[in-house]
């Protein structure tokens, strides 16, 4: 199974950025979308540490928020 985790663009120098999510920064490449325009401030998909799609603010938090979900109903069913 292939995990796509949305991040922020923090910072970018050339084609690589850092990008934060959950407190964790990791440096990302972005020769994936070499026709997109990214900047600070910008969420990207990650998967394994390349970005492979820009997105919204508003599609980020949702992605977020159903991880958190699936999380919350593991830990749900390993404590029961």
């Amino acid at each position: 199974m292939c995990l796509g985790i949305p991040m922020e663009v923090v910072e970018i120098d050339g084609n690589l950025a850092r990008c934060s999510a959950k407190g964790v920064e990791r440096e990302v490449s972005l020769c994936l979308l070499p026709d997109e325009s990214v900047a600070p401030g910008d969420f990207v998909m990650v998967h394994v540490g390349y970005a492979i799609q820009k997105m919204s603010a508003s599609e980020a938090r949702s992605a977020w928020e159903l991880f958190d979900e699936i999380l919350a109903a593991e830990d749900r069913s390993a404590n029961a």
